[in-house]
């Protein structure tokens, strides 16, 4: 059964930068990082696949920066001039794509990490 697991969450300064992992169980086609603050929806933050497409939620785009390895079995999300409102639990979700290469969903979630952006 296809798996994915996060790290790397913490706390970190206002400004500052963290990396996250993500890393599932076999190759797939694509992964995405969505995040969840209390009291609000999750979240869409950036989609990878596996032809090297990357889409970014508009809050993050331009800070934050995804990326994966060559076996598509392993997504960072880099996150730089974090903000307070960037705390969130992260979550990498595995998903597939359509024939317009959009990514959709699956319900294979990882257990999410915390990220909290606070002095």
């Amino acid at each position: 059964q296809l798996q994915v697991v996060e790290s790397g969450g913490g706390l970190v300064q206002p400004g500052g930068s963290m990396r996250l992992t993500c890393t599932a169980s076999e190759s797939v086609f694509a992964m995405a990082w969505y995040r969840q603050s209390p009291g609000k929806e999750r979240e869409l933050v950036a989609i990878l696949t596996n032809t090297g497409k990357t889409e970014y939620g508009e809050s993050v785009r331009g800070r934050f920066t995804i990326s994966g390895d060559n076996a598509m079995n392993t997504m960072y999300l880099q996150m730089n001039s974090m903000k307070p409102e960037d705390t969130a639990v992260y979550y990498c979700n595995i998903g597939s794509l359509d024939y317009f290469d959009r990514f959709h969903p699956s319900d294979i979630w990882g257990q999410g990490t915390q990220v909290t952006v606070s002095s």
